[in-house]
């Protein structure tokens, strides 16, 4: 009986082994389609943004929206921001977003005041409840003005000035395009070796997946900030929720069932800070993690369902979607795998071959994308050694997201269940 469960628990850990193989392995693959589609894709970029624009008494109304809650001194430096926006003053409108419950309250206020005395359009919305967090506050927004293009930043971000010129040119050329989505930056990235390790895995994220997402027409998520929607396909999505802590990739999957597609950049990009501590990192790991899982389970059906989806970009949207259990996955091949070990020692052998050829391949993969996305965004302007010293960060970074997912699991078993929570992520105005 012992040795029957200590083999199901083997064979539970070798499909754990597989799939995660699979799931990392289509980075490799995102990096091989990102080299083919890369000329191509640059072109097309270039010419959207050669598109022209109206003159200025043309232009379309702009609504800019920074969420923020208990953000501090820092929501100054975004707003000001955003009213340096090169953009007609009278098409230019701010909305202060604001659910602070602290002092942060009265800097929104008296930024707006300001604001408002040298000639901009400027209105701090404060809301006593949180309901729906970002989400709510992005929804309850859009109500409050008739205009049709939404500029959406995260407080700590700081648009270059000419950002509504060079984005809003694309809706131009692509005009039933449902959001335009520009490339981070980072204000910080040099502060330590958890920053620098951000910037890497970001600048493959959005180097390499986001981009080659949009080359090769693939669903291309919200990255919640950095983007301009318009109001026709928030509005066709079912507008912005907040039953879950990633309400942009909710938004954009519920758009994009609908027939709506978007416009990644990799040539606009907006600088913003960086997380520098390991445990305001994690939490806002655990987070996207936690809401990616969420969305995923809801739009599995959705798509799987739809008979407007061609089965390519079915695919596409369905692996991407899986990249959610990842963690799940880990860890329940690690279990199975100790147990295993525990009940069979024969089969340890076996066991640590799998997991040393699986870790292998996903040092391979993940190192070969972070290099990939380095080199496209950075030009490869980090050392080799210093690289290696971000990779070593990575690795640890993943055992520690992965050792604090299992406890918050744990924890979430053993306690009552509990409403979705947004959990910020601090700021310090770096």
């Amino acid at each position: 009986m012992i040795a029957s469960v200590a083999c199901l628990l083997a064979v539970v850990f070798g499909a754990c082994c597989l799939l995660l193989a699979a799931f990392i392995g289509s980075l490799l693959y995102m990096v091989l389609l990102h080299h083919r589609l890369k000329p191509a894709g640059l072109a097309r970029e270039r010419a959207l943004l050669a598109t022209p624009l109206p003159p200025d008494a043309e232009l379309p109304h702009v609504v800019v929206q920074i969420p923020s809650f208990n953000e501090g001194p820092v929501v100054r430096r975004g707003v000001e921001a955003a009213a340096r926006l090169d953009w007609p003053r009278d098409r230019l409108h701010i909305q202060i977003l604001d659910d602070s419950t602290d002092s942060t309250a009265e800097i929104a206020r008296t930024v707006a005041a300001e604001l408002r005395d040298q000639g901009f359009d400027v209105v701090a919305l404060q809301r006593t409840d949180r309901s729906g967090y970002k989400g709510g506050a992005l929804h309850e927004a859009m109500q409050q003005t008739p205009y049709d293009y939404f500029a959406i930043f995260d407080v700590d971000y700081v648009p270059p000035t000419d950002f509504l010129r060079r984005v809003m040119a694309v809706f131009q050329a692509e005009p039933k395009a449902a959001f335009v989505q520009a490339r981070f930056d980072f204000l910080n990235p040099h502060e330590n070796a958890l920053t620098e390790m951000q910037m890497v895995t970001l600048d493959a994220h959005l180097g390499i997946e986001q981009a080659t997402r949009w080359w090769a027409g693939h669903p291309l998520p919200f990255n919640g900030t950095c983007g301009i929607w318009q109001r026709a396909a928030v509005e066709a999505g079912g507008g912005w929720k907040g039953d879950t802590v990633t309400e942009d990739l909710d938004l954009t999957y519920r758009g994009w069932v609908k027939g709506w597609r978007a416009v990644f950049l990799t040539s606009v990009a907006v600088p913003g800070e960086l997380p520098a501590d390991t445990q305001t990192w994690l939490r806002q790991q655990q987070r996207w993690q936690d809401g990616f899982r969420h969305v995923s389970l809801r739009m599995f059906p959705v798509i799987v369902k739809s008979r407007d989806i061609g089965p390519a970009a079915k695919g596409a949207a369905l692996l991407h979607l899986c990249m959610s259990l990842n963690q799940p996955v880990l860890l329940v091949g690690v279990v199975c795998g100790v147990l295993a070990g525990l009940l069979n020692p024969a089969l340890i052998p076996a066991l640590l071959t799998a997991f040393v050829v699986t870790v292998a391949w996903v040092i391979f993969c993940a190192t070969t994308f972070l290099r990939a996305g380095h080199n496209f965004i950075r030009h490869g302007e980090m050392s080799p050694g210093r690289f290696a010293i971000v990779l070593l960060r990575f690795v640890g970074g993943q055992v520690a997201m992965v050792t604090r997912s299992l406890w918050v699991h744990i924890k979430k078993a053993l306690a009552p269940p509990k409403p979705v929570v947004f959990d910020r992520t601090p700021k310090k105005g770096a």
